[in-house]
């Protein structure tokens, strides 16, 4: 589906003060879509710091309306049908997995409770045509086969995990239900600039210190890891292309890649010093994760074009610039 199918599209992005959703409202606007926006109401959009990522102020100023609201509220239901979306992105989550270790009730309140909210408001929409909804490669828990397909059973490992296969299948039975026009995405570990969390960014901003970088246990531990680049290209297919409609789809690049190897990646493109060390491994740990990509390639025709050490290395030089 080329750039022009989202000329004047009105497009609801929740989460777009996260990492993925910035990037994907960011392009939307872009492609001349009509961009309104949901975020937390503790997001300071275009200034200020916080432990996740900020809309930049280039595209805030293009934004049709912004909506500050706590998405596990039931006012969200309200707030989304007044933005009359065309299409749906809905990213808005707590991602962080080792946050939901202390934290279950917080995690299931926003990322399921805060699904149901969006989903309810979109059985009142006239003209909705399409719900994208984020799910997660956490979804499988540690890989029983080589490359994960979609057909793979679910084994979530982490009070996260379990919240995102809750609201995967909330928005599947939506569809089943009720027909809304739901498509599911199952993104494999992102990665890129404005990404605050998670092993890339950790391991980067120790890198650029000359810190040590810590690694949870042997760092034998794989995932699939995509530039976020292509990662919105994923969620632009599944919110156009009309074979999306009811279906769950894999994006990744189908490579598999070791939490250490990545470490010795980011040392040597970096040029740091930095000494890697071992500490013990971490709870819930999934010990593989690499996306089967097949289905995406046949539907969509889609497939990353960023390969990891192009996509560290402009991680790494966006990271030194905002640093």
């Amino acid at each position: 589906m080329g750039s022009e199918f989202w000329k004047g599209k009105r497009v609801l992005v929740t989460g777009a003060d996260g990492f993925i959703g910035s990037h994907l409202t960011e392009k939307l606007i872009q492609l001349g879509a009509s961009v309104s926006v949901l975020v937390r109401g503790t997001s300071v959009i275009g200034t200020g710091r916080h432990n996740f990522a900020r809309i930049p102020e280039r595209v805030t100023s293009r934004l049709k309306q912004i909506v500050c609201c706590d998405i596990a509220s039931a006012d969200t239901v309200n707030l989304v049908v007044e933005t009359d979306p065309q299409i749906i992105f809905h990213l808005a989550a707590v991602a962080y997995v080792p946050f939901s270790f202390n934290h279950p009730l917080e995690v299931m309140a926003v990322n399921v409770i805060g699904t149901l909210h969006v989903l309810e408001a979109a059985k009142r929409i006239d003209g909705l045509k399409r719900m994208v909804c984020t799910s997660s490669s956490e979804v499988y828990g540690t890989a029983l086969t080589k490359q994960i397909d979609e057909t793979h059973p679910l084994n979530p490992t982490s009070p996260y995990a379990a919240s995102k296969v809750a609201a995967d299948r909330y928005c599947y039975s939506y569809h089943m239900t009720y027909g809304l026009p739901v498509s599911i995405v199952r993104p494999f570990n992102t990665y890129g600039p404005r990404h605050t969390y998670d092993v890339i960014p950790k391991f980067i901003r120790l890198a650029l210190r000359d810190n040590p970088i810590t690694i949870y246990g042997a760092g034998g531990q794989t995932r699939d890891f995509m530039y976020v680049e292509d990662t919105v290209e994923a969620f632009l297919v599944m919110g156009s292309h009309a074979d999306a409609i009811g279906r769950t789809i894999n994006f990744g690049t189908g490579r598999e890649i070791s939490v250490l190897d990545v470490a010795h990646l980011i040392r040597d493109i970096s040029g740091s010093q930095s000494e890697i060390v071992h500490i013990d491994s971490r709870v819930a740990e999934v010990d593989r994760l690499c996306c089967q990509p097949t289905l995406a390639s046949n539907l969509f025709g889609w497939d990353t074009k960023v390969d990891i050490n192009q996509g560290l290395a402009r991680n790494i030089s966006w990271a030194r610039d905002n640093s």
